[in-house]
């Protein structure tokens, strides 16, 4: 059985450890990194919002909302595809540049007898969307955090 200054020492010794644990247990992370990716004066994630922008530039814009991460494209038909046009509504989830924070819909429609007619589109093409504005992002990221 241990003693009385023996036991108070290990109850010392392991609170000193608990402790040291709990404040420099973790690594920290560079400062510059977390400011990167967090800090906005928007709702959403400043990465994916110029993203977004940027690759759908070339479509007329009919609603951006910052503070709720939404832009809705208006019909464009693109003049190779004569006949055919789309309209994109990108939402932003999040504040943090993930994958999963960015979801893209896509309406397609084909003009028949005079008539615009809804027409399905592959997910494949909202999927490429989304790719692109990712690694877009992710360059703008890259460059802040590198200074350019």
């Amino acid at each position: 059985m241990l003693g009385l200054s023996k036991t108070l020492a290990v109850v010392g010794l392991a609170t000193a450890c608990l402790s040291l644990t709990a404040c420099g247990g973790k690594k920290a992370h560079p400062q510059a990194q977390l400011a990167a990716s967090n800090i906005t004066t928007i709702g959403v994630n400043a990465y994916l919002w110029r993203a977004t922008l940027d690759t759908l530039g070339f479509m007329p814009m009919l609603q951006t909302d910052s503070s709720g991460g939404v832009i809705v494209t208006d019909w464009y038909a693109n003049p190779n595809a004569q006949g055919e046009r789309m309209k994109l509504t990108v939402s932003i989830l999040d504040k943090d540049l993930r994958a999963d924070a960015l979801q893209v819909a896509a309406s397609r429609q084909v003009l028949q007898g005079g008539q615009w007619v809804e027409q399905p589109v592959q997910a494949a093409t909202t999927q490429k969307i989304e790719e692109i504005i990712l690694t877009r992002a992710r360059d703008l990221r890259q460059r802040s955090v590198a200074g350019q």
